[in-house]
């Protein structure tokens, strides 16, 4: 009988990880189980690992003779993997396992899986969410409204908002979120461009152009990133691509922190050259309450909220579930992070 760690949260359940486990694998398993703090408690770095709850001492007396760990947030540092020697698959439900030492895992031998693709509805309509509520200043006019203001003058030329229809609009990025995201804005009638070095384009459906990133920033009306935060990618959006873009254009960035000079930004809303920004990632989270861009009434913040659905919720469960069930049944799971490491149930 396998032994499975179910190391759940308040998001990503240990019920609904419990339910979908079972119906995949079609026999018994034991199941252990620990509930993190998050997201009632914020993650955070712990030990060598990133973005996880710090909950290493909770895990060690869970560990003995435990085969698969499922979770989302479970720092899976060395100290947590010198602890789980019968460990050998970690099944993380997040697109990146930056919570996971990977190199530790592969050096002893543990298969380690994300679950990408599970945000993508959810980022996406977030992601648009954004840029419309950017666009046309939402926030700012609902305060009005509910502090008892009627802003008819708002109706003035220079006090509007964007259509995105007509408008264009540039995705930095591809992958699963930018084609949905893609999708979307073609249907409000939107022009889309993308910049992706990963991307040809054949691989872009008709009515979308790739370009190179200034050509992107230099005629988009809107910027949306949705890239992975790499050392290439890192500070992508400096003080010289802000500059590229249009005068009166927004960005957009729901994707990661580090991809934006934060500072490079607010001066750029300071002067005017660009309309606004919408933003669900931030250098810091939270950003310290002196952060000059929350006293800015043309930005749009959420924290951090992309992917909050149930649906990503039970979509992380059940690619979770797909991968212990390939594994319990001698297979290689799927969306392997070290395919180097040989997988299958031990014995």
């Amino acid at each position: 009988m396998s032994r499975i760690l179910l190391a759940g949260d308040h998001f990503v359940r240990n019920d609904l990880l419990a339910d979908r486990l079972r119906d995949a694998v079609g026999h018994p398993v034991e199941l252990r189980t620990l509930t993190l703090p998050w997201p009632h408690v914020p993650f955070g770095p712990v030990a060598e690992v990133d973005e996880a709850s710090d909950a290493e001492d909770e895990m060690l007396p869970l560990l003995d003779g435990v085969e698969v760990l499922v979770t989302q947030m479970a720092p899976v540092t060395r100290r947590v993997l010198a602890a789980a020697r019968s460990l050998r698959l970690v099944v993380c439900t997040r697109g990146g396992p930056v919570n996971v030492n990977v190199p530790e895992c592969t050096a002893r031998g543990v298969l380690v899986c994300n679950t990408p693709g599970r945000n993508a509805v959810a980022a996406a309509e977030h992601a648009v969410t954004l840029i419309l509520s950017t666009v046309r200043a939402i926030p700012r006019i609902h305060s009005t409204v509910a502090a008892g203001q009627w802003r008819s003058d708002l109706y003035a030329y220079d006090e509007c908002g964007l259509e995105l229809g007509g408008s264009t609009i540039g995705l930095v990025g591809y992958g699963a979120i930018g084609r949905r995201v893609a999708a979307i804005l073609r249907a409000f009638g939107a022009h889309v461009l993308v910049t992706d070095p990963y991307v040809t384009a054949a691989d872009l459906p008709d009515g979308l152009a790739l370009v190179e990133l200034g050509e992107l920033l230099a005629r988009s009306d809107v910027v949306s990133l949705h890239t992975r935060l790499t050392p290439a990618t890192a500070g992508l959006i400096d003080a010289a691509a802000l500059a590229a873009m249009r005068p009166g254009s927004y960005l957009v960035n729901s994707a990661r922190g580090g991809l934006v000079d934060y500072d490079a930004l607010a001066a750029a809303l300071d002067r005017d050259h660009l309309a606004g920004a919408g933003l669900d990632v931030f250098p810091a989270e939270p950003p310290p309450p002196d952060w000059p861009l929350l006293r800015s009434d043309r930005v749009v913040m959420t924290p951090h909220l992309a992917g909050a659905t149930r649906q990503t919720a039970h979509r992380a469960a059940e690619l979770a579930a797909a991968a212990v069930a390939a594994w319990v049944a001698g297979d290689t799971p799927s969306d392997l992070v070290n395919p180097e490491v040989a997988g299958g149930p031990p014995g």
